[in-house]
């Protein structure tokens, strides 16, 4: 077994399984552990997913936010301990794996047109 396999294998084994899934353009919540002295804390960032780069355990997305006027980025290991938990808030239709002309946007501008989901039960079938 050759040095590479072997730090595959490591790899897979701190990949977390526990996260929803999402995609750019889904506005989500992040739950961040944030150390302060000796106590621990819950801190959430909401914003839109304006990026993601996927590589095995070292996954990041990127999540902006608008915070008093400015814009706010912050890039998030997926995999990393310090994230509690992600909650998908809304899902949006987007044709971009990047979304970084949402920056020079501003307002109703910077709106993303939301995903339309029919559940498969609710569909009626005309017999």
């Amino acid at each position: 077994m050759g040095s590479q396999a072997i730090l595959d294998k490591l790899r897979k084994d701190q990949v977390r399984t526990d996260h929803p899934s999402f995609k750019p353009g889904d506005t989500v919540r992040v739950h961040v552990k944030i150390k302060e002295g000796d106590k621990e804390r819950i801190q959430v960032f909401e914003g839109t997913v304006i990026a993601e780069n996927n590589r095995l355990n070292q996954s990041t997305f990127t999540v902006r936010k608008m915070s008093f006027g400015t814009g706010v980025e912050r890039i998030f290991p997926l995999h990393s301990p310090v994230i509690d938990k992600i909650e998908v808030m809304k899902s949006t239709q987007v044709r971009r794996a990047k979304l970084y002309y949402l920056r020079r946007l501003k307002g109703k501008a910077a709106r993303l047109k939301e995903e339309r989901y029919v559940e498969p039960e609710s569909i009626v079938t005309a017999n």
